[in-house]
């Protein structure tokens, strides 16, 4: 499929205990369902042919030649289909029965994956009727419905599109699941067929537990549990069908539900590959277990759709969903800037530090960090010395809420106006002052920093640097001007959660007077304010009419830093993200521009001043990111000139 997305589906359908006629017949349903949706893998619960609570009935000849007669008739049926199933049944071998998983395609079985860890413990007793795959070789054959198929815990499949291994039920809760080993002999989807019983507080230990096999084998993880229909004479099975993706769930079942299910998503294969790439831990673990047997089965090409995603894309992926969530990830990164801060502030013996106050988002994020560090050091505000800075293009709204702010929040408070000494440093270099060009601009931004930096030096003091993220990844910062500071506490802080940091600290920090300032200070249209304002008095030079809006460069930094996606990529999930709020031509536009920029403006990055790293995207070059300032950008220029935007 495009873009390195792989479609699969966990399936929960309707059970008859021993009833294997009418499992195959449910499960053919599905499996054709599942096809129509363009779903190239698919996976059923544990023993779903005969339905997991045969118990004692699995030692009948009878269910168990019935079984694989299903599974003739299921194979038959679906023969047309280019989808790969997954079912579970059990498998007679030399006389000894295993609890399987068989993998087929087209009429032909690929594999058959046994059961590795049996549960006989509490309401489980699986020892009674089977073995484990541990009884066997690594790698033997069986005859199953005619054909002579490899049967092994060991077994990977290959696809065109991805390698997927099985583990069934019990094996994810050992403590080295199988999954683990097939992850690091090339498995990137693990698919799982459960029999999971239903208590109390057990499903969100399951979903847990889940999450962090994703998470620590860099995988997807397909899981499809018995549902309604089972046996009740003791337990009750809840249909969990269950997806995820290095942690993060994608897609989950109806709880309970009397109906059968199907629950179908997309895996981005690709940005796994780019998450196990970066990952030395991954790569280590790998060779720890280079001797681990595998066995590896080629599968045939499924046929391509167009790709059309049933899953979500965020459109601000630096920015946690609402509520709680946000409230709690605004209060830990508030909290990295703070305790970054405190360390800075405590091993060079400073009890001032100097910041420049414009009255917008940044500098007020920054002034908000510096006044809980000295609260929590036990020092007194007046040590924090804002200075605002008006010249050519500050707006009273701007002057005004920057002077408020400081007052309401007890600092030293400064104003030093720079146009004076730009007109005479324009004059020193017979620059035109009605020519509004980057010298301009430049000259302002560079005298406000020298401000600070001598300020600083007469009180022995640190210049805190307010710059965030977006900006750096832009390069939207004047070289030695307000991109040089000695520590710099928004680094890391991408511009789409600036906002809500501060809206955060307004709702639960501070005092109502500062309060009504930060809020408008959000509302505040964005900008350096270095163009004099219109004949209104308002803001002329808008940073988001300049170089496009934040949201979008986000949302390509995120893309483009934390997974290494292609621009055709980038773009694609874009049109998605944002359907109704860009169009496509818009989107291409920014995107090369955010190339562009990315590529030139690294010479800014190279020397950038410390500041903490509070998220998974970082440009620091001593820490995520290193680059040439002179790399070329032609490649991805030239696939952003070829998108149809």
């Amino acid at each position: 499929m495009k873009f390195g997305f792989v479609k699969v589906a966990a399936a929960v359908p309707s059970v008859k205990v021993a009833d294997c006629k009418f499992n195959a017949q449910q499960t053919e349903n599905l499996i054709a369902v599942a096809d129509g949706k363009g779903v190239q893998i698919l996976v059923f619960p544990e023993l779903n042919l005969t339905g997991y609570s045969c118990a004692d009935l699995f030692g009948q000849q009878l269910l168990l030649e019935q079984a694989e007669f299903a599974l003739m008739q299921v194979m038959n049926n679906t023969r047309q289909l280019d989808i790969i199933s997954i079912v579970g049944m059990p498998v007679m071998v030399n006389a000894t029965l295993l609890n399987c998983a068989v993998a087929f395609q087209k009429g032909k079985i690929l594999g058959i994956v046994p059961k590795t860890y049996l549960p006989n413990y509490k309401e489980f007793y699986e020892k009674r009727w089977f073995a484990p795959s541990t009884a066997f070789p690594e790698n033997m054959t069986v005859r199953l419905c005619g054909q002579l198929v490899p049967c092994g815990r060991n077994l990977l499949f290959d696809t065109p599109d991805t390698c997927f291994g099985i583990e069934i039920c019990e094996d994810v809760w050992a403590t080295i699941p199988p999954s683990s080993e097939l992850a690091l002999k090339g498995a990137e989807i693990i698919f799982n067929l459960s029999a999971d019983t239903e208590n109390i507080s057990k499903h969100q230990y399951l979903r847990s537990l889940l999450a962090q096999q994703s998470a620590r084998c860099l995988s997807g993880y397909v899981f499809a549990s018995c549902g309604f229909g089972e046996s009740t004479t003791d337990v009750v099975f809840a249909g969990n069908a269950l997806i995820y993706e290095n942690g993060t769930l994608l897609a989950a079942s109806e709880r309970f539900s009397f109906e059968e299910q199907l629950v179908a998503t997309e895996i981005d294969v690709e940005r796994l590959r780019a998450e196990r790439q970066v990952n030395t831990t991954f790569a280590g673990s790998m060779r720890n277990y280079k001797d681990l047997p595998v066995h590896r089965i080629a599968t045939e090409l499924v046929t391509g759709r167009d790709l059309t995603l049933t899953r979500p894309v965020e459109a601000h992926p630096f920015v946690p969903s609402g509520g709680k969530v946000l409230d709690e990830r605004c209060e830990e990164i508030f909290s990295i800037q703070v305790a970054g801060l405190a360390k800075r502030l405590v091993h060079t013996g400073c009890k001032t530090v100097v910041l420049g106050i414009s009255g917008g988002l940044d500098s007020t994020l920054a002034l908000l960090v510096c006044v809980k560090t000295f609260d929590k050091l036990g020092l007194p505000r007046k040590g924090i010395v804002g200075i605002t800075m008006p010249g050519f293009g500050t707006t009273d709204r701007t002057y005004n809420n920057a002077l408020s702010l400081m007052g309401s929040l007890q600092v030293t408070t400064e104003t030093i106006s720079i146009k004076d000494a730009c007109i005479q440093h324009f004059q020193d270099i017979d620059h035109d002052m009605s020519k509004h060009d980057v010298t301009y601009e430049n000259g302002q931004a560079r005298e406000r920093t020298q401000i600070l930096m001598d300020y600083a030096n007469k009180i022995g003091g640190l210049v805190i640097g307010t710059g965030d993220l977006s900006e750096l990844a832009l390069g939207w910062a004047t070289y030695n001007g307000d991109h040089m500071s000695m520590y710099g506490v928004n680094a890391s802080i991408p511009k789409t959660l600036v906002r809500y940091l501060v809206n955060w600290v307004a709702q639960t920090g501070v005092d109502a007077l500062s309060r009504n300032t930060l809020l408008d200070i959000i509302d505040t249209p964005i900008s350096p304010e270095l163009i004099p304002a219109d004949e209104n008095g308002n803001i002329k030079q808008k940073t988001e009419d300049l170089v496009g809006p934040y949201e979008l460069h986000d949302f390509f930094l995120y893309h483009f830093l934390r997974y290494g996606l292609r621009p055709s990529k980038i773009f694609y999930l874009a049109e998605i993200a944002f359907k109704g709020v860009y169009d496509s031509t818009t989107i291409k536009k920014w995107l090369t521009n955010f190339c562009r920029r990315f590529f030139n403006q690294q010479f800014k990055r190279s020397c950038l001043p410390d500041g903490p790293k509070v998220g998974s995207v970082s440009l620091s070059p001593r820490g995520d990111w290193r680059m040439p300032s002179d790399a070329c950008a032609a490649l991805w220029l030239k696939e952003c000139e070829d998108l149809q935007g």
